[in-house]
């Protein structure tokens, strides 16, 4: 108003009635929204004075004849217009424009002091928003002026006290009054009001923030301050409107505070529920704690502690991970701990097993991640009595400055529950106890996202056969690209530390088999959610670029993808030498690993081969070192990788890789020079390759056994005699074609079966009378009988197709043996590493039936992707 004051006293000066005009409308606007927010009867001395002056220019410029007849025709409409306005405006404040033009000093002074208030007001409003700082972290530039005003507000206000808002002013006279004066209509009233303005235009989300937050202490019954508490939560979440930024962190941390002191009510007072799907009724809040009966709230704890959780997120999605902040804001997290275990407790307590289960899928999010040593460090942090209570006195420090003013708390809530988490000794055993009570209670998606989480955590722990058996028995694998994104996201984390999980324990056939899916599109970052991959082929719009920002991991939860892809090609490089090796005249018809193969050729391509610098580089220096049978040199390349410090068992580890390397060179060598050689002494192999004599000998035998050398012992010289065998051009068409007969008349069977539900065909005795691992696995009776997910059975009958419906290709069964296209007859029964009898079925591992070491060179590699796109869910 005194802006536009300033305005009209210009527009005098120059004489200009269609300024006058439009500054006299704007002012009556002022008016109406000054006296609806102050919620005063008084009309400011301001306006009064403004009226006073207008009338004694428009009585001059009346009275000015020559003047008149000069003005322009607009200028002339305007004063006549203006003429009219005025009089029929000042008719309603005739007796305050006579009693001002009685005493206008007085009046003029007591304006003066309204408008250094005004003034004020504004100039504490616009420093005490925290927020808006907060929320414009995009700009550097706006955090540095932020940073010097409350810099400066600091050192000038050090012996001065902060002046109150007219608002706050407006509070404090309305509820400083006896606590008998103030009733439940007279709150109950104001928090509609406050309420009712929620959202719209022009409202200060801190500063209703900060009234509800007032009105919490002037409830007059638990149930009334439960109401008010829920809407402060609701409004703090309002501080923060977009969805790349975050909710300011010490916001968030009161939010918590309030979360708890919702808990404490609601555990004080049994008779209160909460409750988000029946409208309570309108004096619903107005029972006092006397009262025995059930009183209704409306409020959704699950809803808030997952917007809570989300927040959480998504600051460590902003914050740079390279900083101090960054390390600060993760210690918070024993603070969301501690309301998500409060909140779990209180719902187990109401029965609501339901919404238990998502607070507890929250907390299994939190943990799975976290290994042992990582889990211990975290639990002492929350057990550290002094750091917690700082941070309590940190995030209760704006609340005491609010208690030096307004009356006490009318109602006093005790803290009941509690403020410290509590752990477990051991991760695993909190992950068992959250884990079972989502399988019992949990809903679909909840389920999956748990088993996934309960995969990767068993994988940390090297626990790969358990983490395994409850892949292939939630059968997730089947109907993953049919959940949302950040589930598919979670799938490719655990199927990436199962491939490392494998890897540490020596099972390299299955670790080549969980991250050969991730390689095979080399969008490795993408699948991860590690990082946003830019195509040459095909741009993203903003809008999915934004997307994918969302949902990209946190820095901490990252999997190392220098890690993944060295495990990934030494894994491939350990298969495919022998595998070569075995197929010179026709390597291209068996290739284990495409994305091995392409590096080898990229390399093999190369006319100078400079030192390794990458992890590609060094894997492909060992290759050609094992590839001529030397062990050392290339056990040397792989070791010097940096990676290796980051596992725990590092030693162990290296000395594995070095025993599988020994043994593949050994195979590589017998592979490519068998055709010179007519007998082989046994000591010279075990010399040759630092192997002992029992190992030795039982690698040589399987690959006799598996007729992939033709050879035989000589027991009394111990030396390995070595059979020439040479088949035709017509023997190895021969065999080629009995191949490709015997997968169309299986293919054959498996289609009529399907079509009849099944039965009565004379199967092969694979399918007969062996069952699948899945297949029994899930016939226990668990969790997973709950899911829709397809099985692929027809009438309680399997119909034979591995996971994903493909058929199962030739030498994947126990026991039977067939012949590749050099003539060479194969087996796959003959040994399975521990797995006989049974077939090793898992769509994510991309395969049909397969056995880990020697069996798996004997499969058929089915190599088609199976891993979740996410471009298809953005599109979507």
């Amino acid at each position: 108003m005194s802006a536009t004051v300033d305005q009209m006293k210009n527009a005098m000066k120059i004489n200009d009635w269609v300024s006058l005009q439009e500054s006299f409308d704007k002012i009556n606007k002022q008016l109406e929204k000054v006296m609806r927010v102050t919620e005063s009867d008084k009309v400011p001395t301001l306006y009064i004075k403004a009226l006073v002056m207008l009338e004694d220019f428009l009585s001059q410029a009346l009275a000015n004849k020559d003047a008149k007849k000069k003005m322009s025709s607009s200028n002339a409409k305007a004063l006549n217009s203006m003429k009219q306005k005025l009089k029929k405006n000042n008719k309603q404040y005739e007796d305050l424009i006579n009693k001002y033009r009685e005493h206008p000093e007085s009046e003029e002074e007591g304006d003066e002091d309204e408008e250094m208030e005004e003034d004020e007001d504004s100039g504490s409003e616009f420093e005490e928003d925290p927020s808006k700082i907060a929320m414009r972290s995009d700009s550097e530039e706006d955090e540095e002026d932020g940073e010097d005003r409350e810099d400066s507000a600091a050192e000038a206000g050090g012996g001065w006290e902060k002046k109150m808002s007219k608002k706050d002013k407006l509070m404090d006279k309305q509820f400083m009054k006896d606590p008998s004066e103030i009733t439940w209509d007279t709150v109950n009233k104001k928090f509609k009001e406050i309420v009712a303005v929620r959202g719209r235009k022009g409202t200060g989300r801190i500063e209703q923030v900060e009234q509800l937050t007032f009105l919490t202490r002037v409830a007059k019954t638990p149930a009334q301050k439960l109401e008010i508490l829920f809407s402060v939560v609701s409004a703090q979440f309002d501080v923060n409107p977009s969805l790349s930024g975050h909710m300011p962190i010490n916001v968030w941390k009161k939010c918590v505070q309030n979360m708890l002191v919702i808990l404490d009510i609601l555990v004080q007072h049994s008779n209160i529920l909460v409750d988000d799907v029946v409208e309570p009724e309108e004096n619903e809040t107005q029972k006092g704690a006397d009262y025995k009966g059930t009183i209704r709230v409306w409020g959704n704890l699950v809803a808030f502690l997952e917007r809570i959780d989300v927040e959480f997120f998504k600051s460590l999605q902003c914050i740079d991970p390279h900083t101090r902040e960054y390390v600060e804001r993760l210690r918070d997290e024993p603070l969301f701990l501690v309301l998500a275990q409060n909140v779990q407790d209180y719902l187990e307590r109401v029965g609501d097993f339901k919404a238990a289960s998502k607070v507890a899928l929250r907390r299994v999010e939190l943990i799975y991640y976290k290994p042992q040593e990582v889990y211990d460090a975290m639990k002492n942090l929350a057990e550290q009595t002094e750091d917690t209570e700082n941070g309590e006195s940190e995030a209760g420090e704006e609340p005491r400055v609010e208690e030096s003013r307004g009356p006490p708390a009318f109602v006093v809530t005790p803290e009941v529950v509690p403020r410290k988490p509590t752990f477990p000794e051991n991760s695993r055993t909190l992950m068992d106890i959250l884990v079972s009570l989502i399988y019992n209670h949990g809903d679909e998606r909840t389920k999956a996202r748990a088993m996934l989480c309960d995969i990767y955590h068993h994988a940390i722990l090297d626990e790969f056969s358990t983490a395994r058996d409850l892949l292939l028995m939630s059968h997730l694998q089947d109907n993953v690209q049919h959940m949302d994104i950040s589930t598919q996201i979670l799938f490719n984390r655990a199927m990436a530390q199962l491939g490392l999980c494998a890897f540490r324990v020596g099972l390299i056939a299955e670790g080549h088999g969980c991250l050969s899916e991730l390689y095979s599109g080399g969008r490795v970052k993408e699948l991860l959610a590690q990082g946003v991959s830019q195509s040459r082929y095909h741009e993203k719009t903003p809008e999915q670029e934004r997307i994918e920002r969302r949902r990209q991991m946190p820095y901490h939860m990252h999997i190392n993808l220098e890690l993944l892809e060295g495990v990934h090609l030494i894994c491939a490089m350990l298969l495919e030498v022998p595998n070569m090796a075995a197929n010179t005249h026709d390597a291209k018809r068996k290739v284990i690993s495409k994305t091995f193969r392409r590096l080898l050729e990229v390399s093999e391509r190369q006319t100078f081969t400079g030192p390794p610098e990458n992890v590609r580089d060094h894997v492909m220096a060992a290759t050609r070192a094992l590839s001529k049978g030397d062990f050392q040199k290339a056990f040397d390349v792989i070791k010097s990788l940096d990676f290796w410090k980051l596992l725990r068992n590092r030693e162990d580890v290296l000395e594995m890789l070095r025993a599988k390397i020994k043994e593949e060179a050994l195979r590589t060598y017998l592979f490519t020079y068998s055709l010179s050689y007519n007998t082989l002494s046994l000591d010279q192999l075990t010399k040759m390759f630092d192997l002992s004599e029992t190992l030795t000998h039982s690698i040589i035998s399987k690959m006799m056994v598996m007729e992939e050398l033709h050879a035989s012992w000589d027991q009394p010289t111990r030396c390995i005699v070595f059979h020439d065998v040479e088949h035709t051009r017509l023997q190895a068409l021969s065999f080629q074609l009995t191949d490709k007969l015997t997968i169309l008349a299986e293919n054959n069977e498996r289609a009529y079966e399907a079509k009849i539900g099944g039965g009565g065909l004379d199967l092969p005795l694979r399918r007969r009378d062996g069952q699948d691992y899945a297949g029994a696995a899930s016939g226990g009776g668990k969790w997973q009988d709950n899911f829709s997910f397809s099985q692929g059975r027809q009438g309680g009958v399997r119909t034979g197709y591995g996971v994903g419906g493909r058929p199962l290709g030739p030498g994947s069964s126990a026991g039977t043996f067939s012949r590749d296209r050099g003539g060479q007859s194969r087996g796959t029964g003959g040994y399975s590493g521990g797995y006989q009898s049974t077939r090793y079925q898992d769509a994510a591992y991309g395969r049909t039936a397969y056995q880990t070491s020697s069996a798996v060179r004997g499969s058929q590699m089915d190599t088609s992707t199976r891993m979740v796109s996410l471009n298809r869910g953005v599109r979507a």
